[in-house]
């Protein structure tokens, strides 16, 4: 019911642990892949992993926040391929400098340790990341799929989106900003038989958020990684799987009445107000 063969599909941010899963999830089940990554070693591993299961697949180093880039990308894509089906933006991402290092400002607390504390530069960066991130990957190549008039794209949206996540701020107004767009821009494309749809993962444990989550010393859950699990009904932290299967709904034929939704993938996180 839900096949992507022969189905030709971006993948951006593929460098990074769930863009790569996304891609091998895909590759197995015979889509053909462009996939885009900052980090070029890591994304030539994510390549040598999808191209057992195909010799079609094409790869490009890029930086989503680079429409230059992107432009090149689409430039060997087309060359490649005579359409695109669909585009997931998966590229995102937060530093530490755009976070703060407490939940409350109180009357004790260093200003260095709050808000204005924030380094503006890592802030913009990661507010541009998670949603200009996406915003750029779309004009570039969403613009072929209003010509060719047919297309999917599924935008990578978060809980903070939902609620803003403590000491997050710039990741989790740019993941709102996401959320906002996929909704815009599902109606702004609905008469050319475009669809745009996001998926909000709850707490997938991924090389960027270990060091959050769990003890480098001990290997156990952090304070706040406790925090996480003890508010997920679950009482678990996902995996990079488990946005897979919503991947291939969306993706699918199936589900071509469904367009701009935000579909939560949290393991109850978001239906939950812990009282």
């Amino acid at each position: 019911m839900f096949s992507v063969k022969d189905k030709i599909i971006i993948v951006t941010g593929a460098s990074g642990v769930i863009g790569s899963a996304i891609s091998v999830a895909l590759a197995i089940n015979g889509a053909k892949l462009a996939i885009l990554g900052r980090h070029e070693k890591k994304l030539q591993i994510t390549f040598e992993k999808i191209a057992e299961f195909g010799d079609e697949h094409i790869q490009f180093p890029c930086d989503v926040l680079n429409v230059e880039s992107l432009q090149k990308a689409k430039e060997a894509i087309q060359t490649k391929f005579e359409k695109i089906d669909a585009l997931i933006n998966v590229a995102g991402g937060a530093t530490k400098g755009a976070s703060t290092k407490v939940e409350f400002l109180n009357d004790d607390t260093p200003m260095e340790d709050s808000f204005f504390g924030v380094n503006l530069d890592d802030f913009g960066y990661t507010s541009d990341l998670n949603f200009m991130g996406s915003v750029n990957p779309i004009k570039v190549f969403g613009e072929s799929m209003a010509e060719q008039k047919s297309g999917n794209i599924i935008n990578i949206s978060s809980m903070g989106a939902i609620q803003p996540l403590s000491k997050s701020p710039a990741y989790s107004a740019g993941k709102a900003a996401i959320s906002n767009f996929t909704q815009w821009l599902a109606v702004h494309l609905s008469k050319v038989n475009i669809r745009v749809n996001a998926i909000a993962p709850g707490f997938i444990l991924t090389e960027q958020n270990r060091f959050l989550l769990f003890d480098e010393k001990t290997g156990e859950l952090t304070p706040r990684g406790k925090r996480i699990v003890d508010h997920t009904p679950q009482g678990k932290l996902g995996a990079p799987n488990d946005v897979i299967s919503t991947i291939f709904w969306l993706l699918a034929e199936e589900s071509s009445f469904i367009t701009g939704i935000t579909v939560p993938v949290d393991g109850g996180f978001s239906a939950y107000n812990g009282i």
